[in-house]
């Protein structure tokens, strides 16, 4: 059975390349589209719950628009659902992304000016001037050079990136600095350093195993499972997870955590991947 969360399909349209594969009532390629708002959430359904969420300038492709949504899938991890129309705008090439945990676009080439949305690692944006401190976009608006770099910049150390995320509100499906959960956290800090990974930790655990191989001795940025939950290992003692117990990116020391998971009832570590 295809998951839903990766099969570009609904029962009115699917990708073309389903054709034969599922049923609907359209295939179609699918038209580029980019995300506009600071931060899209991807629902289930239309006014559903959330299951992920997007980020403002990242690539999508509709397939529909309809009753003020736009089914989509996005194009760095395959994620499908419904998106807000309004959330959406034509696509345009980007030049940089976001790298710190969080910035804004202002008004003005000056921090003193308005805000007018608030950035997130991973976001993308077109650059089309600069100034010594700042890049204006393609719409008109600035942001800090301190905070972006050409899209061909990567970091290499994954446990870094997701340390700079410590403190982060949990958000159960969110996928910004005003909330990230468990994959989310381990999605971005991979991505930041080109490697991308599924966005849930079910698809995380399936799609990356078995990895390289290795001990019993858990080493800087192997990711530890659990049914339903992630964590990235800093060193062979700890680890960094968003967690609801917390309600926050934290770090946890990892015989602590494996005991207090499994004492609240969900379970032992099923795998520990090395990519």
């Amino acid at each position: 059975m295809m998951d839903r969360r990766i099969t570009p399909a609904n029962t009115r349209v699917a990708a073309e390349e389903l054709r034969g594969q599922v049923d609907a009532e359209n295939y179609n390629t699918g038209t580029p589209m980019r995300v506009i708002a600071p931060v899209a959430d991807i629902l289930a359904t239309p006014g559903g719950k959330r299951d992920r969420q997007i980020l403002m300038g990242q690539a999508v492709r509709v397939f529909e628009l309809h009753d003020g949504y736009a089914y989509l899938q996005s194009l760095r991890d395959g994620y499908c659902g419904y998106v807000a129309k309004a959330a959406l705008g034509a696509d345009f090439e980007t030049t940089h992304w976001v790298t710190a945990p969080a910035s804004h676009l202002y008004a003005e080439a000056d921090f003193k000016s308005p805000d007018h949305a608030l950035l997130c690692l991973g976001a993308e944006l077109r650059i089309v001037e600069t100034t010594d401190k700042y890049g204006k976009t393609h719409d008109g608006f600035w942001v800090p050079l301190q905070h972006i770099a050409p899209l061909d910049f990567r970091f290499d150390d994954p446990a870094m990136v997701a340390e700079s995320l410590l403190g982060t509100d949990y958000l159960w499906g969110g996928n910004s600095r005003s909330g990230l959960d468990c994959s989310a956290l381990v999605q971005a800090a991979f991505q930041a350093c080109g490697v991308t990974i599924p966005g849930d930790s079910d698809l995380q655990e399936k799609g990356l195993a078995p990895g390289k191989p290795m001990g019993n001795t858990p080493e800087r940025n192997d990711l530890m499972f659990w049914k339903g939950h992630v964590a990235l290992v800093l060193d062979e003692q700890t680890l960094i997870h968003a967690n609801a117990g917390a309600m926050a990116v934290v770090r946890e020391g990892i015989a602590e955590a494996i005991a207090r998971i499994e004492t609240q009832g969900d379970g032992p570590v099923t795998s520990r991947i090395r990519l």
